[in-house]
């Protein structure tokens, strides 16, 4: 008898082993002609067939991410696996060949690290190894090497072929210069007539002229469009006009842009090719316009420097036009008798030659109302108390000779502040949160819910192991282990979705470089300055404090700033709150 039961029970064992595999099959091509070349079904159908005679299992998912390159694990499809991998629900992953995860060894190892901790099978069908061995495992890591291997080293291929190309004076590709047009067969480039007349123009008007922003102007009124149908902007003509190729000069490897921002090779570096194609301007009349552009130019980059603006205007980016809805750009005014230069914003529309109305407001305008009206919120929020009405919460923000014709605050922003202050304990928390401020108990919660997961995961092994290797028949029922088994995969599931909820809280809060933790620290300082003086004075300030830290506290605090008629007519913060100024005269 006890002989019988046993069998039942590997047999048992047996089938459930094999219900429980469930693999999550990937599959990648890099190029839309691989894709065309039905790579993609090839896979698909190998790896089904794979999964059916080899794992015996057809319970298989399969991701998919046609067109992607394996320098990274970006994809959307693989990414979809992981985050389901992560949940416990496969024990194996299938590939048709390593590389189809990644080339990049840190991106690989990082991952197949995460597929050990937990106790996933990785498995490659074209190199016939598995990871649940350790030979397996040892054939993964040398492969992945030689994979790394042979993308760098066809990256250096692809880099020489192209610098070869140049060198013959052929083209490597790319968007055809306005201007001109390339024939594919005869591989040169043809003058577009009527884009021609376009170019021409454009030199001619900035040899009398002698200015960006009236050359784009004119082109504008003419009714002149670039070839996408946009309208002609300063910097657009400036770049097109600054090209040698408009004297027949096809110019390559001038330009390193391998990281954030670009910075020019030195000029021994460059490939020229002279007399490449045929020109649309004369030498003289392009060396003429450059020679003038660079003489009016400030702050841009010269051969071998990195571009890298030194100007820091504190309010840029944030703030638009009250007419249009445009965003003004900044630009230098002129100096000051006490040496300083303060920032202008300018409604973007206006340098493409539309004619809108707004007035510019500079930094002496927007900075001390800006930092005047957070110093209030600031030293409101201090002194509010449950006595506190609105009317007397709006007294207090438009406090100072700064606010001296402003009638009135919006009263929907208005009294949503008031329901804030009521709500919190501190405007701190939402205006300017200090880093770190909830690390502690996120970090506490973190490792209860840890320890939980590992009770959770030590429970589901004891559940299966009584189910799958007990000897007494009735020890459990499949039904009963079914909703044991839910039950607890519903809980480390809901684990996992807090764990990640909180490190993504704790990445942004601890994982600061020093550079990062002191302009973090600035925020509070700065916020003390503010309220140490009932008035700002900004042009005082400013001489004391870094500019750098200002925008930073500003961008922080502050979303955006609507302008309209040199005025500041809104101030939206970065918690949603928005608050509309009415002005006496324009009542």
């Amino acid at each position: 008898m006890k002989s019988s039961v046993t069998l039942r029970s590997l047999k048992k064992t047996a089938e459930e082993l094999v219900n429980t595999i469930k693999v999550a099959i990937y599959i990648r091509v890099s190029t839309h002609w691989q894709v065309d070349k039905e790579s993609l079904p090839v896979q698909r159908r190998d790896l089904i067939s794979y999964c059916k005679l080899i794992l015996n299992t057809e319970n298989y998912v399969i991701f998919e991410d046609p067109g992607y390159s394996a320098k990274n694990t970006d994809r959307p499809d693989f990414q979809k696996m992981m985050a389901r991998v992560r949940t416990g629900e496969f024990t194996h992953i299938l590939v048709w060949k390593i590389d189809r995860i990644s080339r990049n060894l840190l991106d690989f190892a990082a991952m197949y690290q995460e597929l050990k901790e937990l106790g996933v099978t990785f498995v490659s069908k074209n190199e016939q190894f598995d990871t649940s061995t350790a030979i397996g495992e040892a054939m993964l890591k040398i492969i992945l090497v030689f994979a790394e291997l042979e993308r760098h080293m066809t990256s250096e291929r692809v880099t020489a072929a192209m610098l070869s190309r140049a060198t013959n004076g052929k083209w490597n590709g790319g968007k055809v210069p306005f201007g001109y047009r390339y024939d594919k067969d005869a591989q040169e480039f043809l003058i577009d007539e009527d884009e021609a007349k376009v170019v021409k123009l454009m030199y001619d008007l900035y040899d009398e002229q002698r200015s960006l922003l009236a050359v784009s102007k004119e082109l504008n009124e003419r009714g002149y469009r670039s070839r996408k149908g946009a309208l002609w902007s300063p910097v657009t003509v400036g770049n097109l006009m600054r090209s040698p190729f408009y004297i027949g000069v096809m110019r390559y490897n001038y330009r390193d842009e391998s990281g954030t921002t670009f910075s020019f090779k030195p000029e021994s570096e460059w490939i020229m090719f002279e007399e490449h194609h045929p020109q649309i301007v004369t030498h003289e009349q392009w060396s003429r316009v450059v020679t003038t552009m660079q003489s009016q130019r400030r702050g841009q980059p010269g051969h071998g420097k990195t571009f890298n603006r030194g100007n820091v205007h504190i309010f840029a980016g944030l703030v638009t036009c009250g007419y249009c809805g445009s965003l003004m750009r900044a630009t230098k005014d002129r100096v000051r008798s006490d040496g300083s230069r303060p920032s202008i914003y300018t409604c973007a529309s206006k340098r493409t030659g539309n004619s809108c109305p707004n007035k510019y407001i500079s930094d002496l305008t927007i900075g001390p109302f800006v930092l005047n009206y957070i110093a209030n919120i600031i030293r409101a929020r201090k002194s509010f108390g449950a006595s506190t009405s609105i009317e007397v919460l709006e007294r207090k923000l438009l406090r100072g000779d700064t606010f001296r014709d402003v009638a009135h605050i919006g009263r929907p922003g208005l009294e949503e502040l008031y329901r804030h202050f009521q709500g919190t304990q501190g405007v701190e928390q939402n205006f300017m949160a200090s880093p770190g401020a909830t690390a502690s108990n996120e970090e506490e919660e973190r490792e209860l819910l840890l320890a939980e997961k590992h009770r959770k995961e030590r429970a589901l092994n004891r559940l299966k192991a009584l189910y799958l290797y007990s000897e007494e028949e009735q020890a459990m029922s499949e039904a009963e282990y079914i909703v044991e088994r839910k039950r607890l995969m519903d809980s480390l599931e809901a684990i996992d979705s807090r764990l990640k909820e909180i490190d993504v809280a704790l990445a942004q809060q601890i994982k600061l470089s020093d550079e990062e933790f002191i302009q973090k620290a600035s925020y509070f300082i700065m916020a003390q300055q503010l309220t140490e003086k009932r008035h700002i004075d900004y042009t005082r300030f400013m001489r004391r404090a870094d500019p750098q830290i200002v925008k930073n506290f500003v961008q922080n605090v502050c979303a955006n700033f609507c302008i309209k008629s040199g005025r500041v007519t809104s101030i939206r913060f970065k918690n949603g709150i928005e608050h509309q100024f009415f002005y006496k005269d324009s009542e």
